[in-house]
């Protein structure tokens, strides 16, 4: 019995000490590894971190490459708005060197056509009347003006200017506005009538300046309402001419 129990303790002792031996073995081989799957843990983590960060920096310098592209865009927007600018500007420019090459030759056509205004004198007149506060030619004057273009029909080198006038009563915008529409209408009367042209006129209207009459009543207020019409010309005749339609205006006055 006590040799049994002897060796009973012999095998316990004997599994015991395998038994510690096997456990260090095991722990001797698979502490490598665990240390390798540790170090492979912290490897993809660091690879993880890593990549979110690039993902991250990618994703910053995105923003800032389309940033750069909205500015660049708005930029070439800005130089093209330009660049249309400054083609219209230069065409307005070119425009207007046109039209004041235009007005320029068309001055010296007036010019060479009229010739030296000092050689011009005042060769007929004559005045036409018109209503209170109206405009309108009435029979009687378009008479008086087809008359006066019928006597100096044969003047070459002339022109003709065109005064109107109003009484005192009412406003001054008011009768300068009135005395202009007055020569207006007889220069058009003229022009489309008598096929004088446009350029051998000039029209003003000069209110209630220069009164015919400087009296107070009604004779003298219808003799203000008037447009004055005078023809200059340098043909010799017409200068040594003295026409009926000056001295008819002379005895109106």
């Amino acid at each position: 019995m006590k040799k049994f129990l002897g060796l009973s303790i012999v095998l316990v002792g004997a599994l015991v000490s395998g038994g510690c031996a096997t456990k260090k073995y095991v722990q001797q081989t698979t502490a490598p590894i665990q240390t390798r799957v540790d170090q492979v843990g912290d490897q993809a983590n660091k690879q993880g971190t890593s990549i979110d960060e690039a993902r991250k920096d990618i994703e910053r310098h995105e923003t800032g490459i389309n940033a750069a592209k909205e500015r660049a865009m708005s930029a070439e927007k800005a130089a093209s708005d330009a660049m249309n600018a400054a083609k219209t500007a230069d065409q307005k420019a070119v425009d207007a060197a046109n039209l004041a090459n235009q007005n320029t030759q068309q001055i010296t056509s007036i010019q060479t056509t009229l010739g030296n205004l000092d050689d011009y004198k005042m060769a007929a007149e004559t005045v036409v009347p018109f209503g209170f506060n109206k405009d309108t030619l009435t029979d009687e004057a378009k008479q008086q003006l087809d008359q006066f273009v019928k006597e100096h029909s044969n003047s070459k080198r002339y022109f003709i200017t065109i005064e109107g006038f109003t009484d005192k009563t009412g406003s001054s915008a008011y009768n300068d506005a009135l005395s202009r529409r007055r020569a207006e209408r007889v220069m058009a009367y003229l022009v489309a009538t008598h096929d004088i042209p446009v350029f051998r006129i000039q029209d003003v209207g000069l209110g209630k300046e220069k009164p015919a009459d400087e009296g107070r009543n009604r004779a003298s207020r219808a003799k203000n309402r008037r447009v004055e019409i005078r023809m200059f010309t340098a043909d010799i005749a017409g200068n040594q001419a003295t026409t009926s339609s000056a001295q008819q205006t002379a005895a109106q006055r």
